[in-house]
């Protein structure tokens, strides 16, 4: 009986010394439940049970601080814009479209309001057919 009871006394007081000394070291924002002071005091005072109690409610987990980053020096930003390449590529797109438009506005006259003066169109000449009845045609039949 004793070789049983001596090494079992031995096993709770090495646990009730250890959580008395996580308890001690661990900082304050790691306790929850109650301040430290009285967990410390709740584990010097119920040797097991307060050991217990200790590591199942009171020892909270580490919470990972948020880590605040500028879009410039976040990674995953910077993976997802794509290279400098690309952006270049999708500027001269956007300027060629803006210089359609831009050739839409300049020129008034023409019919329907196609882009007459953009580059690689060019310009269709009405049909005698189609002054006969004075009425305007665009690119898409009657208008009227």
């Amino acid at each position: 009986m004793v070789r049983i009871l001596l090494p079992a006394v031995l096993l709770l007081i090495a646990f009730w010394v250890y959580s008395i000394v996580d308890c001690a070291l661990l900082p304050p924002t790691r306790h929850r439940g109650v301040n430290k002071p009285v967990w410390l005091l709740i584990v010097i005072l119920l040797p097991v049970v307060g050991g217990i109690l200790w590591f199942i409610v009171g020892r909270g987990r580490v919470r990972p601080q948020p880590e605040f980053r500028a879009p410039d020096d976040d990674p995953a930003f910077l993976g997802s814009i794509g290279s400098i390449s690309d952006q270049d590529e999708r500027i001269r797109r956007l300027e060629a479209e803006l210089a359609a438009l831009d050739a839409e506005d300049d020129d008034p006259d023409a019919p329907g309001g196609s882009a007459s003066d953009a580059p690689g169109t060019s310009q269709a000449k009405p049909s005698p057919d189609d002054e006969g009845d004075g009425q305007a045609h665009g690119p898409r039949g009657s208008l009227g």
